[in-house]
């Protein structure tokens, strides 16, 4: 057993209101800059919908990730022999197109136009040339237009469902979207990693997270081309590539991520994972519907005797192993098996999970009151959203695993309302939670996690990062070098 820890997150779609606030945070500390202005690491969709940047899920378009031929796991853009073929000419790289050309303002022509009859404007310019433009695309550009015709039809996912299915969805009375924010997904079996020729890339020992070096990047993309999730990018003033850090110097001393600090819902935890590095590969090559109970079975129970004797034995801190026994995220995706992972087929076992939204559901009005059928989990045959649709975002296809998640999640809502709302029986909510699998007692820690929880409960960081981050290396400050900090300025003054 090679137990090792990583931070990894959840984001809770059912209270994701949309406000885009975690990416105002990030943008304004992390890519407020010349040469990052199209660069979004927290960025929030509109599902359905074809996302940022555009159509990022479709693999047959961009070879991200890995897939499994015969008995061998490789990247699906190809081996050593291939990237190196493509250092010159990418096919399968986003282009400019596929993000946006990233644009100002001349706000100098409101106040220097000459006297005219018309009232001045100021004209959108482009930040890469200078000149004029046309403003036909943006990081939200499809922003709450994720259920109409327009965006939803070229979603990926939408091609799982039936053409039946489909036209129900476009359907007025039946237009639905819910949010997804992303941010990098610090992957155990990142594709980034793997794709880059000069390993700039690499994994931190201590707690996961995925960085770039920006001396040993060499501007050659192919970590652009490697990520499914498009979650790299390349800087064109500095011909480097750069990422998601998940804020680490915020969190080496004490504090949450900014997407995490600034959340408005709150739907943000933090926490560690410990996990068996060698099951990895087995655990990747694991067909599409198996993706998710197969990386369940990966993270270890931080509880556990002989995990944590292993856990010590690999050199994981104790106070890593006391954060991991006080997780939230192990709570919702190994405990309550309520978070499913986006896109598991992609196969880079990814550490961001999501609790998938409780969808609307199409109810029938009889006498005056709202019916919605004698089973209470029927909804989920009525719901706006086909589970089928869910399933190809969280699960790799299988049904079964959304659907025993919201389950559980209706079972808590009921129980809930059982004791706060007239004409629904505490029975009733016993017997919803009994039959999503789930004891009364586990559906209130659900709810007071989900509902009631500080900023101390969602996000537990481990108070020794920062320590066991300068022990690990010679020069204390190589970690933020290779993140871009401090690089201009090196000779005069150390981080």
């Amino acid at each position: 057993m090679n137990v090792r820890s990583q931070i990894s997150s959840v984001f809770h779609l059912d209270k994701c209101i949309g406000c885009h606030t975690c990416s105002i945070a990030c943008k304004n500390l992390w890519t407020d800059r010349r040469g990052a202005e199209y660069m979004w690491w927290n960025n929030v969709e509109t599902k359905p919908g074809t996302g940022y940047p555009t159509l990022w899920e479709d693999q047959e378009k961009y070879k991200g990730g890995w897939e499994v031929t015969g008995h061998d796991l490789h990247l699906k853009m190809g081996g050593r022999g291939s990237l190196l073929g493509k250092i010159f000419h990418n096919p399968h790289l986003p282009t400019v197109d596929d993000y946006y050309e990233p644009y100002t303002y001349r706000y100098g022509d409101l106040f220097n136009a000459p006297k005219g009859d018309d009232q001045p404007t100021a004209r959108p310019v482009s930040m890469i040339s200078g000149e004029p433009m046309k403003i036909e695309a943006g990081p939200n550009w499809d922003d709450d237009l994720g259920g109409s015709p327009i965006y939803a039809a070229n979603d990926p996912s939408m091609k799982k469902l039936s053409e039946q299915e489909q036209a129900q969805l476009f359907a007025l009375e039946r237009m639905v979207f819910f949010y997804v924010p992303r941010i990098c997904n610090h992957c155990v079996n990142a594709g980034c990693v793997a794709a880059c020729p000069s390993g700039a890339i690499y994994k931190r020992g201590e707690d996961g997270i995925v960085l770039v070096s920006q001396e040993k990047c060499r501007g050659w993309r192919m970590c652009v081309a490697g990520c499914p999730y498009k979650k790299t990018y390349y800087t064109w003033s500095t011909g480097k590539s750069e990422k998601c850090i998940l804020c680490y110097p915020r969190q080496e001393s004490g504090q949450a991520p900014a997407c995490f600090h600034s959340c408005v819902g709150r739907i943000r935890y933090l926490g560690v994972l410990l996990y068996d590095a060698d099951r990895i590969e087995e655990t990747a090559k694991r067909t599409d519907p198996e993706l998710v109970a197969a990386q369940r079975e990966m993270i270890l129970d931080p509880h556990d005797p002989e995990v944590i004797a292993a856990a010590r034995k690999n050199g994981v801190h104790e106070q890593i192993i006391k954060a991991a026994q006080k997780s939230p995220v192990y709570r919702f995706v190994k405990e309550w098996e309520l978070a499913l992972p986006l896109h598991p087929e992609f196969r880079t076992l990814p550490m961001l999970f999501y609790v998938p939204p409780l969808l609307p559901v199409i109810a029938t009005v009889e006498e005056g009151r709202t019916k919605l059928g004698d089973d209470f989990f029927s909804s989920l045959e009525q719901a706006r959203l086909p589970l089928r649709y869910l399933a190809s975002l969280f699960a790799g296809g299988n049904e079964e695993e959304v659907a025993k998640a919201y389950r559980k999640q209706m079972a808590v809502r009921l129980l809930r309302r059982s004791e706060t709302v007239e004409g629904i029986s505490r029975e009733v909510a016993e017997k919803a939670c009994a039959a999503a699998g789930i004891g009364t007692d586990e559906a209130d820690s659900i709810y007071r996690l989900t509902s009631l929880a500080g900023l101390k409960e969602r996000v537990v960081i481990p108070s020794m990062l920062r320590e066991q981050a300068l022990e690990s290396i010679e020069d204390p400050h190589e970690h933020r070098r290779e993140a871009g900090f401090g690089t201009r300025r090196k000779a005069k003054r150390r981080w």
